[in-house]
């Protein structure tokens, strides 16, 4: 359920991007624990971004102002089980996912230049680290419940940079032009507790779960591969 709301929020933030910011755009993201993070978790997060300024570098000032909210998934894992103890001929199938949910206020410092579109990126915000367990039926594979299994928060901040190619122009002012984006960022994430793949052990007998935590800092090096629209020319350099 949480996570639909945040979907929820994404879609609002990027209609309202286009309807009163500068530019929104949507990112592929592939994100690499780093120091602590990279020694308790070995696998890369996959992801995706949504960007947006509400205030765009232009011809007056290299600054702009805006945000960016990003979901990544590493790791899961799916098994097939009774119903319960008392419906035993009844099985599911019950899958875990192991995400990090993100926003970042962003500060960007940009040339002025069309073609071409390099940037230099400062961010601030936090990290939602969570365990999400569903209940899925085995003949229609719809969810039957859902619970967050365990959760945290983590304060970070970073920098980061890259480059915009345009490949993409209208006349009309209420889509001006359109880019790929390339960029690379390195957040530095506060201390938190979270689960990984095989930390959650379920003894079927007992229907007892341990879970065995992980802490550390949350440090993560991300690339991210998108598209940048911009909606009015106020956003133009």
């Amino acid at each position: 359920m949480f996570v639909r709301k945040y979907f929820l929020i994404i879609i609002i933030f990027v209609i309202s991007s286009s309807t009163f910011g500068q530019s929104g755009g949507l990112n592929f993201t592939l994100a690499f624990p780093d120091g602590e993070f990279k020694d308790q978790l070995k696998q890369t997060g996959l992801g995706l971004s949504v960007e947006g300024l509400f205030l765009g570098p232009n011809e007056y000032s290299p600054f702009g102002i805006g945000a960016n909210f990003s979901f990544l998934n590493y790791g899961n894992e799916s098994r097939r089980a009774p119903w319960s103890h008392t419906i035993p001929d009844v099985t599911v199938d019950v899958d875990r996912s192991y995400n990090i949910m993100q926003f970042h206020l962003l500060f960007r410092i940009a040339p002025t230049m069309n073609v071409v579109r390099p940037y230099v990126d400062l961010l601030f915000g936090g990290s939602y680290l969570f365990t999400e367990t569903k209940v899925i039926s085995t003949n229609k594979g719809e969810e039957v419940t859902s619970s967050t299994n365990f959760d945290d928060w983590a304060w970070s901040y970073g920098f980061g940079g890259g480059i915009m190619f345009k490949v993409y122009e209208n006349p009309d002012e209420n889509l001006g032009k359109i880019y790929v984006d390339l960029k690379v960022r390195m957040l530095k994430g506060s201390t938190a507790e979270y689960l990984k793949e095989g930390s959650v052990e379920v003894n079927p007998s007992t229907g007892r779960v341990t879970y065995y935590t992980s802490r550390s800092k949350t440090d993560l090096i991300t690339a991210n591969l998108g598209v940048v629209a911009y909606f009015s020319s106020f956003g133009n350099f």
